[in-house]
C-alpha cells in the first residue's frame, strides 16, 4: 500500500486522477488537497447533478461501489447525499470527512493551490446544464483555470455552443482519422486511453494541432515511454 507518490522523470504535465486517488479516497476533498500539496499541474474530477440540481464531484452514477447504497446521484438531493460517507482508501472503513464534495469546493481547492481543474462532464450535459455549471465556475472566478473533458461527444458539442474555443478534450479509446477530423472541426483536444497511443499517432495528432492527455497511467515505464513520444499530459492515480 502506497504512502506517497511515485516520482518519474518527465516533460509532460501530470494530472492527479480523481484527486490523488492512489493515496486518498477518490473524488474527495482529502484527495484534492493531497494533490494540491504536490507538484501536479492539474487535478481531475467528475461532475454530475443531484436531483435538486447541485453539481457534485463523483464518478459513478450510483452510490453502491463507494458507499454500499443502492441509490443514484440523479435521484437524491444534495442533503441526502451528504448523509452518506465513503470508505477510506487505507482500511475500507467509513470516515466522517469523506462526503461527496460540491463542484465549488473542488474549484476552491484547485484555485488555492494554483492547480488546473481537469473537469469531466459525466454523462449528457445539455446546454442548460453547461450554463448552470458555468454559473458555479464563474462565481469562483476560475474559468481560466479549467480544462473540460468528457466521453460524451454531445456534451462537448453543447459546451462548444456556449464556449466556442475554451480548452476541452474528448475522452476515448480508439483514435481514427474520422475522429481526428471531428476534433479539428470542433476545436477539441483528446484524452485517450494510453494504450491507444503510439509515437506515430502522437505525431499525427500534434500535426493537426491537437493536444494529448492520456488516462490512466500508473506504470512508470509506460509513463516515461509516452513522455518520450511527446504526450502533453499524463493522468495517473499516483505517478508524479
Amino acid at each position: 500500500m502506497l504512502n506517497d507518490t511515485v516520482k518519474i522523470k518527465k516533460s509532460a504535465k501530470m494530472i492527479a486522477h480523481r484527486g490523488l486517488s492512489g493515496l486518498e479516497t477518490e473524488n474527495t476533498n482529502a484527495a484534492f488537497v493531497a494533490a494540491g500539496q504536490r507538484s501536479y499541474f492539474g487535478i481531475e474530477t467528475d461532475t454530475q447533478r443531484t436531483k435538486d440540481g447541485y453539481f457534485v464531484t463523483f464518478h459513478d452514477g450510483e452510490l453502491n461501489r463507494m458507499m454500499g447504497v443502492e441509490r443514484k446521484i440523479c435521484d437524491i438531493t444534495l442533503e441526502e447525499l451528504r448523509g452518506y460517507t465513503m470508505k477510506d482508501y487505507w482500511y475500507g472503513r467509513t470516515r466522517s470527512d469523506l462526503v461527496v464534495p460540491t463542484l465549488d469546493e473542488y474549484i476552491r481547492i484547485c484555485k488555492h493551490y494554483g492547480k488546473i481543474c481537469i473537469l469531466e462532464l459525466k454523462g449528457l450535459f445539455s446546454v442548460k446544464d453547461v450554463e448552470d455549471m458555468l454559473e458555479v465556475i464563474n462565481s469562483e472566478e476560475y474559468l481560466d483555470g479549467i480544462i473540460f473533458i468528457s466521453g460524451e461527444w454531445e456534451s462537448l458539442i453543447n459546451l462548444r455552443k456556449v464556449l466556442p474555443s475554451h480548452p476541452a478534450q474528448y475522452i476515448c479509446g480508439n483514435i481514427t482519422d474520422g475522429l481526428i477530423s471531428a476534433l479539428v472541426e470542433n476545436s477539441l483536444d483528446i484524452d485517450p486511453y494510453f494504450e491507444a497511443l503510439d509515437e506515430e499517432k502522437i505525431k499525427k495528432l500534434h500535426a493537426e494541432g491537437i493536444k494529448i492527455n492520456c488516462w490512466t497511467v500508473n506504470d512508470p515505464q509506460s509513463a516515461e515511454k509516452l513522455d518520450s513520444w511527446g504526450v502533453d499530459m499524463i493522468t495517473s492515480n499516483f505517478l508524479e
